[in-house]
């Protein structure tokens, strides 16, 4: 019996199996350390991705794409040179790479078409709608993770020592289901992705998280305003609607809700200790950036440095219970800031080279859209467009108020990986069987990606 041929099996599958991976319930204590499941298998993604290239014999990157994913590994071997200890140097260079350069890389590579795009962007829907739905039940039942005394914190398989994984699986989600709704595609595809994208509005407020909240409204406004006026209205009503039938019947649910938006803008005055250390943190990252500011502290330098610049108002840790987990004090290891984060460690070297690499890929990402609308009503790259610009545009936002870590970061990586696809090779190569493109375009697709 002969094997399924290339053709026949998307070679994008093995990412959606690190996806599903996500979804797997984490032992007790399984978010404090060590590689998780979709951590290993991200790492055997890269590898048979690798020798998939290898046994191909061809060139795997265009110049323009190994310039863009490859920029970060400046500022990181800058800082793991400047790294407290070998071990950290390098335990931090490897976990960056994995997540800014290799996962994402292979997801770029391993995609083939639009079809294999969209294929992802509906398994990262379904991995929102299982952590989605495990959340509420949460809720309901009252056995998440601890919130003000009470255990109803959806987190989802994450656990209390991930409480943002739950939040970042679902506004991945929802952001690609609202830009699988506003694309070109089928009326009953169309319907069922602005379903799912309804129904995940529930689990993201009940994860109680600000930063999710604040990242996904800026980004569904983002993705509405480029898919049109129209629909942004149109759209922009009804999930004000579902939004008021969702959280308008909770009760001490809806009161706890707007404690909650309340407390986002509640920096003086009152804030709550959440508020004063995630400060006192910003406060101790940009002291140690000040006192280096080329080059940071080193890789896995925080931690150790955090006390000489924090103020006392700084608390020990964070109190987590809950969700299957004992109670706990997790200790404060990193500034909750992606920007601050890597400014504190790496330095302005590092912050140019990460940062702008990302916004290589939103410009990118932004002219590929840009070239899909001019195209017409004909072809149908529309929606994989509104779903990688809306990943890049809801990851730099989130990473204002969160940063690398935990299991949940493997999907940070897979994001990325699709987002660049369409910015570096999607954008300009053929789509599917329902896309208008010339008879050539399958060969320059293939020159492109070849360099």
């Amino acid at each position: 019996m002969s094997l399924p041929t290339a053709r026949g099996v998307s070679p994008v599958l093995p990412v959606v199996a690190v996806v599903a991976l996500l979804g797997l319930p984490l032992p007790s204590g399984g978010a404090d350390g060590g590689a998780t499941p979709a951590d290993l298998a991200s790492a055997l993604l890269v590898g048979w991705c690798a020798l998939r290239l290898l046994r191909q014999r061809r060139r795997p990157l265009s110049r323009t794409a190994a310039v863009v994913l490859g920029l970060p590994l400046v500022g990181l071997a800058v800082a793991a040179a400047g790294a407290l200890s070998p071990t950290a140097g390098f335990t931090g260079l490897a976990r960056y790479a994995q997540v800014f350069v290799l996962v994402p890389a292979a997801v770029l590579l391993l995609i083939r078409d639009r079809r294999d795009a969209r294929l992802l962007a509906w398994a990262f829907v379904g991995l929102a709608v299982w952590q989605g739905a495990v959340g509420v039940h949460q809720y309901v039942t009252g056995t998440g993770a601890s919130y003000q005394g009470q255990p109803i914190r959806a987190v989802g398989t994450f656990g209390p020592q991930d409480v943002m994984g739950m939040a970042g699986a679902v506004s991945v989600g929802l952001v690609c289901a609202l830009g699988l709704a506003l694309g070109r595609g089928p009326v009953r595809q169309r319907a069922v992705a602005a379903g799912c994208a309804a129904v995940l509005l529930l689990p993201l407020a009940l994860s109680f998280s600000r930063g999710a909240w604040i990242a996904t409204a800026v980004t569904c406004a983002v993705q509405l305003a480029l898919a049109g006026v129209r629909r942004a209205l149109a759209v922009g009503a009804v999930a004000a609607a579902v939004g008021v039938l969702l959280v308008g019947g909770f009760g001490v649910g809806s009161a706890l809700l707007q404690e909650r938006v309340a407390s986002i803008t509640r920096v003086t005055g009152a804030p709550d200790q959440s508020v004063t250390d995630r400060y006192a943190l910003w406060t101790a990252a940009a002291g140690m950036w000040r006192e280096r500011p080329l080059t940071g502290v080193g890789l896995k330098g925080f931690p150790e440095h955090r006390d000489a610049h924090a103020s006392l108002a700084l608390s020990s840790g964070s109190d987590t219970e809950g969700a299957g987990a004992a109670f706990r004090r997790q200790p404060l290891l990193s500034p909750h800031n992606m920007y601050l984060l890597v400014l504190s460690e790496q330095g302005l070297i590092g912050l140019v080279a990460l940062a702008g690499s990302w916004l290589a890929l939103l410009v990118c990402a932004v002219r590929g859209l840009a070239r899909s609308r001019r195209s017409g009503p004909g072809r149908t790259g529309l929606d994989c467009a509104l779903v990688a610009c809306g990943l890049l545009v809801w990851q730099l936002t989130d990473f204002a108020y969160a940063d690398i870590g935990g299991p949940s970061t493997v999907l940070t990586a897979l994001a990325f990986g699709l987002a660049a696809w369409w910015a570096l090779v999607g954008a300009r190569g053929p789509g599917d069987a329902g896309d208008v493109v010339p008879r050539d375009a399958g060969r320059r697709a293939e020159r492109v990606v070849a360099g």
